[in-house]
């Protein structure tokens, strides 16, 4: 179903005329109402009348992570606070938390478009749905929640923990619908084995899945062990939470909710635009967004515009799946290598769990790659040989997608800890004193 057939399937004339007028109004406001905006484009000699069209869009000045950190608290906000109803903040393991605030209208703007992503999964007034993402200073929880109540769905707030109990609501109250990272999905898949449950008498149907990179056989896995349709939805606290872009039943790319955000993708090197198909840093405008609007935000997250109609109907531009991020990528001996990677080549097998952790050390000046991953229980044998075997088979696929080497640890099933929120895939101890 779409939910606003007005926005989500308007020309690209008249989509572009739109976020041209969007732009211009909010080149105005930041101007005149964020400091640091307004001298930012006075280095650059730039003037609110310079951006006419949306073209002019390459004209303006970046923002990254650190300008809000720099900014922190309250620096970046353009309304005072009486005008602020709502404030979030994304978790940092380093310096100030980045704050994000909302008005009202930012507020219902975000559950109009993250009803939108729901529509586009097929969930309807109908449906229970569970929000199983943690609630809080975190986005995700509230984002899905008003987003759910929004579309007339029944909303059951789980949040996280306790997974034993959640099975039992899915079980009792008929829940059709989750909303989780996709981690989560898996351990909760786990947790209803493990209780006996027969996922086919359960009403579950649909999953919302992100807050962290998946791939699409960590999607085949998900929805082989729950029986449902698992999609992805795309956001980040500091352009407004879940709901920036989402999936259709196609499950080819996310349709961006472009009148409200302009996409670009730069190289990160050059900070160029690229042109559509080419992978690159996705970056941001928030055409709408009153409490804290932001001029080109560097998401770090690496993706490419997708080209094409789709199928769907919808005419806003897609972007691909996340393939990595600019900042998390690990640098091994001088490669660059994504945990999607080597989860891509974990779930390809049918030996293994999905669950794995990298562990990135330096011993002698040199980077050392260890990929400890569980093996399924009807795989494992006492015979020496046949592990051994399976290992250098995994060790060999890896470097053949890597191209660096990796030291495989076979470990039983359950051995690798599991996270009610995201999971923690990535152990780095060079960064450790």
């Amino acid at each position: 179903m779409i939910w606003n057939h007005n926005k989500e399937c308007m020309s690209r004339d008249q989509m572009h005329d739109l976020q041209g007028k969007r732009l211009q109004k909010l080149v105005k406001k930041v101007y005149h109402s964020t400091p640091f905006y307004r001298r930012k484009m006075q280095e650059m000699d730039l003037t609110p009348g310079d951006i006419r069209t949306i073209e002019d869009i390459v004209k303006l000045p970046f923002t990254t992570k650190q300008d809000l950190r720099d900014n922190y608290p309250y620096g970046m906000f353009a309304v005072p606070n009486s005008e602020i109803v709502r404030i979030h903040a994304s978790s940092g393991t380093t310096g100030n938390p980045t704050i994000v605030g909302y008005t009202r209208n930012d507020l219902e703007i975000w559950q109009e478009c993250m009803a939108r992503c729901l529509a586009a999964y097929g969930l309807t007034s109908n449906d229970v749905f569970s929000i199983s993402y943690g609630y809080g200073l975190f986005t995700g929880g509230l984002g899905a929640h008003y987003g759910a109540e929004f579309l007339g769905a029944t909303v059951i707030p789980a949040s996280t923990g306790n997974t034993e109990k959640h099975v039992k609501l899915i079980r009792d109250l008929g829940i059709t619908g989750i909303a989780s990272t996709p981690s989560y999905a898996l351990y909760l898949a786990e947790v209803i084995e493990k209780m006996g449950i027969d996922v086919g008498e359960l009403k579950l149907r649909t999953g919302v899945f992100g807050a962290e990179p998946w791939t699409e056989n960590m999607r085949r896995e998900i929805e082989s062990r729950l029986h449902i349709n698992a999609y992805n939805v795309y956001g980040l606290s500091e352009i407004m939470g879940p709901g920036v872009a989402y999936e259709c039943k196609c499950k080819n790319g996310s349709h961006i909710a472009e009148d409200h955000f302009y996409p670009e993708i730069i190289s990160p090197e050059t900070l160029e635009n690229l042109p559509a198909g080419q992978k690159g840093e996705l970056v941001f405008t928030t055409l709408t967004k009153e409490g804290m609007p932001l001029l080109r935000y560097r998401t770090k997250d690496l993706c490419s515009i997708m080209e094409g109609e789709c199928p769907c109907g919808r005419t806003n531009v897609r972007i691909s799946r996340i393939m990595g991020r600019s900042d998390d990528m690990l640098i091994i001996r001088g490669i660059n290598v994504f945990p999607s990677q080597v989860e891509s080549v974990i779930l390809d097998m049918p030996e293994f769990e999905p669950h794995y952790q990298l562990i990135v050390d330096r011993v002698n000046n040199l980077d050392t790659l260890q990929v400890l991953v569980e093996v399924r229980k009807e795989y494992l044998s006492d015979e020496i040989s046949r592990m051994l075997a399976l290992k250098k088979r995994l060790a060999d696929k890896l470097k053949s997608v890597l191209t660096v080497g990796a030291d495989v640890k076979l470990v039983e099933p359950n051995t690798i800890a599991r996270s009610d929120g995201k999971s923690k895939r990535v152990i780095d101890k060079r960064k450790i004193d």
